[in-house]
């Protein structure tokens, strides 16, 4: 089966434009979203990442907002990582691990997607609404079907 699954930067562009149909304030040059509540959710994509640079990320939480000329830096409620590439497995590791990183971060591996099949990987603990509908988003918009990584184990045990 071959899927054609979108660059993830254009994912975003795409699920960025429904939440706008939310009202929800999003960003034309930059990955996150603020809600009603104030609160900023931030989309991280890359293909990997070194152990000491998620580390620096997830600790200060935070990121810069462009405010007409200028920017604003904000404490960012929720993040949300999607890997195009198997992620490390440090990275679910550590989340996992950690309550506090769990109930605002969120793990999507893409990367089976890429590779043609319909099934992909997530761990979401998090009570974002922002990442509930992405996860609808990405079922309903890109017919694909995300599975817990737990539940993943569990499958092929």
């Amino acid at each position: 089966m071959s899927l054609s699954i979108p660059k993830i930067w254009n994912i975003i562009d795409s699920f960025k434009e429904q939440c706008r149909l939310c009202s929800w304030e999003t960003s034309e040059t930059e990955d996150w979203i603020k809600t009603e509540d104030g609160k900023y959710h931030n989309f991280l994509w890359m293909r990997t990442i070194h152990p000491s640079t998620f580390e620096k990320i997830t600790s200060n939480c935070k990121c810069g907002v462009c405010r007409y000329v200028s920017y604003e830096v904000v404490d960012i409620a929720y993040m949300a990582w999607l890997f195009q590439e198997r992620p490390p497995e440090f990275i679910l590791s550590k989340v996992k691990e950690n309550a506090e990183l769990s109930e605002k971060m969120a793990l999507f591996d893409l990367s089976c997607a890429y590779l043609g099949e319909k099934t992909c990987k997530k761990f979401n603990k998090t009570d974002s609404r922002v990442f509930m509908e992405f996860e609808k988003f990405l079922e309903e918009e890109l017919n694909l079907e995300l599975k817990s990584v737990d539940e993943m184990l569990t499958l092929t045990m």
